[in-house]
């Protein structure tokens, strides 16, 4: 019988042996895909719009009105101390370079002078076909706009291009920086957990692996055009992979190495590991998975992007977890976690750690879930700070970059900041003049003009792209109304010049009232669109996403746990503790955001984003307790198999929450605010649910309630056996 068993281990080693070496090369072909991402990433914000949206319609009929598609860049050339007449002659040879470099449209208008004497202001339409050339086109024309300031001449290049050009750029250096940081930020929580010089290089290497086969799978789903990919996802995939792995493979050797203290047979553990891990593994990350596809129902591209790309991480990450890293730790044997290997006189101590914090439940149960819900619906109030401030362009990155000079010098020099980016109107010929007699009765428009059928400089592109307006002769930068104007089937296009920045909120709230003033007037089928308006269709649809998305996320997450958990009560119960930590996490977030690191606002996906990943996310902690809880309620009753399921997972659960929170909070290197606000959002919220939801409220609470936690499966009936000690540790 011996010989026999021994003959399958070696068959089973031999096997795990095969699994391995196939899985390094798999990692070997598609590793190279994991520093290509950013080749088939797509940031053009326009294009995230739902097709429905007044901007989109908007859009479409700019096109109609334009020879090229264009995108304005904002070349805005300063001195404080006043232009002198040799800078004006310099920026008007610099506008002639402009004209003759690929990709822009020409021909251009002559610059635009400030009231106060001391900026010049030149619009040059790039030609937006082709969006993954725009920051190329923008970096060139950076290049030859520095070349011309000389002598304390200043220049920038900002505007639509210029924020694209800015913001591409922080993508496109995403991979090396964020994937060094994450992979340190694993490495250092791994040798504190393991205090082994060996163990931690199998999970990295785990999770470097899911990592390499999630961006070669993502890698060919964008090429192929199956999904989007954009920077914000890239960032996210990054670490959501290396976080969940780690997650994962945490709990399954956690769980190894409790069954090497039962059995001598490396084999046998591995089998009675998998068999315990991989339930709560599948259930967490089917969890995630389906919380992450219900992106799909935004109607923002963006958002849509999001879902898939992380959605497909995760099952590359369940995959791998499942296959190589088992087969790796067969192979490692008992010797990988030297100093500390498990044998049977170790299984006394398997979590006695965690036997306090048992006892301590088991005696105040009713006053731990009471005190810890009240303190996170102290914490929950503070989302009456969070706010509605949408980020305005200058006001995304935590730097300084090239856009953001440029729009800060338009706001200094420019009365009417929304010269380079007005609010395209398009109504129907016959009601064009009491269109524009609408329009320019809202307050925050400084001018009104149509689109003349031969305009002095160049056509108009498309989303508020002027192409050579600024060239009229009253130098509004829109064309002159002394030519007819442009109609293309039947319609007329108007420029609103706003008088406030177009990212601003003030520039949001001018174009919605555009929008109601245009629509009001009969016949005309107005259609308000734009660079602003774009912004404000794109709230609109956030806010949309996540009033839809919310709910649906709730009830798959909870049609999970049943399954799992084969009950109802316990389900929505666990849901409730994940909701509230969430509000909590959102409070604590609107505090730090306002008063400690002072950022102005918040993106509209955001509370939407963090609910998703919080969720998601903090449900999994609730998953690997109660499934153990569950397996020990089985064998000695519900309030001794919490008590005992909370001892011997406290330790891998605390390390995979800590794992995760240092892994997002690794996207605050990337000079986004948007990104580090959900950073620290899901860090916050993640060592919320593992130190305060999962091993205080969860467990007392379901201690409190006893078998009945269970209803309506029949463990929720069956009274439980004899408990003989206060935690139940040691059953």
């Amino acid at each position: 019988m011996e010989k026999m068993a021994g003959s399958r281990s070696r068959v089973a080693l031999l096997v795990a042996g095969l699994l391995v070496l196939g899985w390094l090369a798999v990692g070997a072909f598609a590793g190279p895909y994991a520093g290509r991402l950013s080749d088939v990433a797509v940031n053009d914000n326009a294009a995230f719009l739902p097709e429905d949206a007044e901007a989109t319609r908007a859009q479409r009929l700019s096109a109609e009105f334009a020879e090229r598609e264009t995108v304005p860049a904002l070349v805005v050339y300063t001195r404080e101390s006043g232009l002198t007449d040799a800078d004006r002659q310099r920026v008007a040879a610099a506008t002639a370079r402009f004209a003759e470099l690929p990709g822009v449209v020409p021909p251009l208008s002559p610059p635009i002078p400030s009231d106060d004497g001391r900026a010049l202001q030149v619009v040059v339409p790039v030609d937006s076909a082709d969006g993954n050339r725009t920051p190329e086109l923008v970096g060139e024309l950076r290049r030859t706009a520095g070349e011309t300031a000389t002598d304390g001449l200043q220049v920038a290049v900002g505007g639509p291009a210029g924020f694209l050009g800015d913001l591409v750029e922080v993508f496109s250096s995403i991979d090396g920086p964020l994937l060094l940081v994450t992979l340190g930020v694993v490495l250092v929580i791994l040798l504190v957990v393991y205090r082994s010089p060996i163990l931690w290089v199998i999970p990295m290497l785990a999770a470097g692996l899911s990592y390499t086969l999630a961006a070669f799978a993502v890698h060919q789903l964008a090429a192929s055009g199956v999904i989007m990919l954009n920077g914000q996802a890239q960032g996210i995939l990054t670490v959501l992979v290396f976080g969940a792995g780690t997650d994962y493979a945490l709990l399954l050797i956690a769980r190894y190495r409790e069954e090497l203290c039962h059995h001598e047979g490396i084999v046998r553990a591995m089998l009675a590991a998998w068999r315990g891990a991989a339930p709560a593994i599948v259930a967490s990350a089917g969890t995630v998975i389906a919380g992450l596809v219900c992106l799909l129902l935004s109607s923002l591209t963006s958002n849509q992007a999001l879902g898939p790309v992380s959605a497909v991480g995760i099952a590359a990450t369940l995959v791998v977890m499942l296959t190589f890293l088992p087969a790796l730790l067969m192979l490692g044997g008992r010797w990988m976690f030297w100093p500390r290997t498990p044998n049977r006189e170790h299984a006394a101590t398997v979590g006695r750690l965690w036997k306090p914090t048992a006892d301590f439940v088991a005696r105040r149960a009713r006053l731990v879930w009471l005190a810890t819900s009240l303190v996170l619906v102290g914490l929950a109030v503070g989302v009456t700070q969070l706010g509605s401030t949408r980020l305005g362009e200058t006001e995304l990155f935590t730097n300084r970059p090239d856009s953001v000079v440029a729009q800060e010098a338009i706001d200094r020099h420019f009365p009417s900041r929304g010269q380079g980016t007005p609010a395209e109107i398009f109504t129907a010929a016959g009601a064009a003049d009491q269109v524009l007699a609408a329009a320019r009765a809202v307050p925050g428009v400084a001018d009104v003009r149509a689109v003349p059928a031969t305009p002095p400089g160049a056509p108009a592109g498309p989303g508020g792209q002027p192409g050579g307006q600024p060239g009229s002769p009253d130098g509004s930068g829109a064309p002159s109304t002394a030519a007819e104007p442009k109609v293309v089937d039947g319609r007329v296009q108007l420029l609103a010049t706003l008088t406030a920045a177009p990212d601003s909120e003030e520039a949001e709230r001018t174009v919605r009232q555009l929008r109601v003033a245009v629509h009001a007037v009969p016949g005309a089928d107005a259609l308000v669109g734009g660079f602003t308006a774009i912004t404000v269709d794109t709230s609109d649809a956030a806010i949309r996403d996540r009033n839809v998305i919310i709910p649906v996320v709730l009830a798959v997450i909870v049609v999970i746990l049943a399954l799992l958990l084969r009950s109802l009560l316990a389900p929505v119960l666990l849901i409730l503790t994940v909701v509230l930590s969430f509000l909590a996490t959102l409070g604590l977030c609107a505090l730090l955001f306002r008063y400690v690191f002072g950022f102005p606002g918040v993106d509209a996906s955001f509370p939407l984003f963090a609910f998703v990943f919080l969720v998601a996310l903090g449900i999994d902690y609730n998953i690997f307790l109660m499934s153990r809880v569950r397996e020990e309620a089985v064998r000695q009753g519900t309030r001794a198999g919490v008590l005992r399921g909370l001892v011997v997972t406290g330790g891998v659960i605390t390390s995979a929450g800590i794992v995760l929170a240092a892994t997002f909070s690794a996207l605050a290197v990337l000079p986004l605010v948007i990104l580090i606000e959900l950073g620290v959002a899901v860090a916050l919220g993640v060592l919320l649910d593992t130190i305060v939801v999962r091993t205080l409220l969860v467990p007392a609470l379901s201690h409190d309630l006893g078998p009945v936690i269970w209803w309506p499966s029949r463990l929720a009936r069956d009274a439980p056996p004899p408990v003989g000690g206060s935690s139940g540790a040691d059953g």
